[in-house]
């Protein structure tokens, strides 16, 4: 059983930074993608950042490429999500995801796609 568990979510001022950890457990991950996808009240969930959890490919959406950075840690099997200079628009509930097989098109894939989900954490930005 596939367990994805964030931390690391709170209040943080305009023009701050943030770091969210994911730790997964119950499988090897070497084949997945891993994302960080957030949802503000009223709004559809939207891809934040994707990581190949081998290969080490990433994707950013637009909102916050240039200021954000997705890692990870294979050794520990955790998920991050740094992001800098965090606007009021940032202030979301942010999920971690887990997908099995892929290998390619990273960004393009939909959420409904994924296999696996974390509880969620919520990043409140003040202006």
């Amino acid at each position: 059983q596939v367990r994805l568990v964030e931390s690391g979510g709170g209040l943080v001022q305009a023009g701050g930074s943030l770091t969210l950890s994911c730790e997964a457990s119950g499988r090897t991950f070497s084949t997945y993608g891993m994302s960080w996808f957030r949802q503000a009240p009223g709004k559809e969930r939207e891809l934040v950042a994707t990581i190949l959890w081998t290969a080490g490919t990433t994707y950013y959406a637009d909102s916050v490429r240039g200021r954000s950075t997705i890692s990870r840690d294979t050794t520990r099997n955790t998920l991050f999500l740094r992001i800098d200079n965090l606007k009021p628009e940032d202030t979301a509930v942010y999920y971690c995801a887990a997908v099995r097989d892929y290998y390619s098109d990273v960004g393009r894939l939909s959420y409904t796609s994924y296999d696996y989900w974390g509880q969620g954490t919520q990043v409140t930005v003040s202006s």
